[in-house]
């Protein structure tokens, strides 16, 4: 059908007021999903408030609380001039799709969580129902520990076709994803804020290479900025576009566990990653565990057990070294004419080191080397400026997780 010149199907056009709805200011998703239960075609909704003025139509009026009539009433007035059809052809232009509860591409994850989002704005794709798919959550300041972790598990999953949702934050989200994607795995990153900006805007590489190789997502209109309160309920799309949920790093009170009592609330199932006791950021994953989440010993059996619980929806199962086996894996440091440096003892220093600090004293015994202080400071400082290890105070060293490339 013809409208102002506009031509669309019923189906897009009835999209297209569900469109002008969702960007009503001050109306939650419970109370959209409400209206259209009253009136499933949003056209006769948009109507009744064009008809009523800067008033509430009298049949929604038991929906709304006085202060949000009133908020309504003022975003209905902003919106009055607005050409419904026009704005919504331009947001196709921008490559963004439209999804509501009522189409056919909504993510059916997301119909059945306990508080569903009235609309999904998605540049890219959206994660497939028959592919298992893993969100990977944790501390934005992580310990290099966290680093390496978050990345290992990122690869993994990614080798392994397994879609990896992330809220695209720094730290432990960006690192898994950016791993996935290096892996040539599919990930999903949703946003709180429209899926038109970068956030953050150091992950800009990040942004792009998603919507080639996954997508973005986001509930809220383009053009929506940032902001501290958008984030929490977010985080429920984030838990509810996955099968499974990870915590790597988190500390007691996080931000992280938001999502995981989110998760919970919705039947996901929570694994962590244990951390040690004395390490704050992993105070919140050590509690999960005494709580009976499941605990990630290396990505292998993860997917292992995930192909058990998910009969058909893992792709392939990983074919190289659980996660043990590749934090221990030694780096061949050659001179340039070919010999090892120090002959195989780089190697062995390098193994003596960990992801958190330790001192030389404590290096040489965990490698099992017995050398002058002064030969293991040489190795030190060449594993130092090799970029593999990091020295985080005097006398203290641990391993450099960026040095993996995530």
């Amino acid at each position: 059908m013809k409208n102002n010149g506009i031509s669309m199907t019923e189906a897009e056009e009835k999209n297209a007021y569900a469109y002008w709805l969702s960007n009503l200011s001050g109306v939650g998703d419970k109370t959209l999903l409400q209206l259209t239960k009253l009136h499933k075609d949003p056209r006769e909704i948009y109507g009744r408030w064009k008809n009523a003025g800067n008033r509430v139509p009298t049949e929604y009026a038991h929906l709304l609380t006085p202060k949000q009539q009133q908020t309504i009433g003022e975003a209905v007035s902003s919106l009055r001039n607005w050409d419904v059809l026009a704005e919504y052809e331009k947001l196709g232009k921008q490559g963004i799709r439209f999804l509501t509860m009522s189409g056919e591409e909504y993510p059916d994850r997301l119909r059945n969580i306990p508080d569903p989002p009235f609309c999904v704005y998605v540049k890219g794709e959206v994660p497939r129902e028959d592919v298992l798919s893993v969100a990977i959550i944790g501390a934005r300041e992580c310990s290099e520990y966290g680093h390496f972790v978050g990345g290992e598990l990122g690869k993994v999953l990614g080798k392994n076709g397994v879609q990896v949702i992330c809220g695209m934050a720094r730290g432990i989200d960006g690192i898994s994803q950016a791993a996935c994607l290096e892996a040539g795995g599919t990930s999903y990153g949703v946003l709180g804020c429209g899926v038109d900006i970068c956030y953050p805007s150091g992950n800009r590489k990040l942004y792009d290479r998603l919507l080639t190789q996954g997508g973005i997502l986001s509930s809220y209109p383009p053009g929506t900025l940032p902001k501290a309160r958008l984030f929490p309920p977010r985080n429920r799309i984030v838990s509810g576009l996955a099968d499974v949920v990870i915590v790597v790093e988190a500390r007691q009170k996080s931000g992280t566990l938001i999502t995981v009592d989110m998760a919970l609330e919705q039947g996901r199932e929570v694994y962590v990653v244990p951390g040690r006791l004395t390490d704050r950021l992993s105070d919140g994953c050590n509690k999960l565990i005494k709580q009976g989440a499941g605990i990630i010993l290396s990505p292998e059996d993860f997917l292992r057990e995930m192909s058990e619980c998910f009969p058909g929806k893992v792709p392939g199962m990983m074919s190289g070294m659980t996660l043990a086996k590749v934090m221990a894996v030694k780096p061949e440091s050659e001179e340039p004419d070919g010999k090892k440096q120090n002959g195989d003892l780089t190697p062995k220093v390098y193994e003596g080191i960990d992801f958190y600090p330790r001192s030389v004293e404590q290096i040489k015994e965990a490698a099992g080397v017995d050398i002058p202080y002064y030969q293991m400071q040489q190795i030190l400082m060449k594993l130092c400026i090799t970029g593999q290890v990091r020295q985080v105070s005097t006398g203290f060293y641990e391993k450099n997780a960026s040095a993996t490339g995530f």
